[in-house]
């Protein structure tokens, strides 16, 4: 069962009906005990950072997620998903996220000729070897909603690139912890295969 971590923060369907397609049935739900007996869970996201975590303590869904970590179960982050995955984000001053891997969110810097929020297709500059883009060619396109972007603090977790105004951290594995700023759901067959990869891992 792949679980759907609900904390009013959009996007859940688009996402279901993703993995509906690869005949999965996915839980959208935001009870402990469903989320933690999930063979997979999933943290989608759109909104705000300042937002989106005080939803996530209101809900008691911050010590479910450590707890999903810690058991070793695979999770994935989408767009603000893994946004909050970090440490802070500069869209939310003195907002603490969840901490689990390091690094912060920055706001994309102003450019001539760009447009933010950054909202289109982008290709991916993927490092090698990376279980979530598996079987996925160097310099896929996919679909990119957003105005803050990923800075790793630890290069080598960074499963693929890209480049609009900065040089975006577009998607991080590290153990069971991955995560992607873009939409895979809504990144046409491309997306579809990140998600195929993420529900078979083993």
């Amino acid at each position: 069962m792949i679980g759907l971590i609900d904390y009013d923060a959009g996007n859940l369907r688009s996402v279901e009906k993703a993995l509906e397609a690869l005949g999965e049935t996915p839980v959208i739900t935001r009870d402990k005990d469903e989320l933690l007996k999930a063979d997979k869970v999933i943290l989608p996201g759109v909104g705000s950072f300042g937002d989106a975590m005080g939803k996530l303590e209101q809900y008691g869904l911050v010590d479910v997620i450590h707890e999903i970590v810690r058991k070793g179960t695979p999770l994935l982050g989408i767009c603000l998903g893994l946004q909050l995955l970090f440490e802070s984000s500069e869209e939310s001053p003195g907002v603490k996220g969840l901490s689990i891997l390091p690094g912060k969110i920055l706001r994309l810097p102003d450019q001539m000729g760009y447009k933010i929020p950054h909202m289109g297709w982008n290709s991916l500059d993927i490092r090698e070897g990376t279980r979530l883009f598996a079987g996925i060619g160097q310099g896929s396109y996919v679909y990119f909603v957003h105005s803050y972007y990923l800075k790793a603090e630890d290069e080598e977790i960074v499963a693929a690139s890209t480049e609009y105004t900065a040089h975006i951290h577009a998607a991080v594995e590290r153990g069971n912890v991955f995560a992607c700023q873009f939409h895979p759901e809504k990144s046409s067959a491309v997306g579809l295969r990140i998600l195929k990869n993420f529900v078979e891992l083993t």
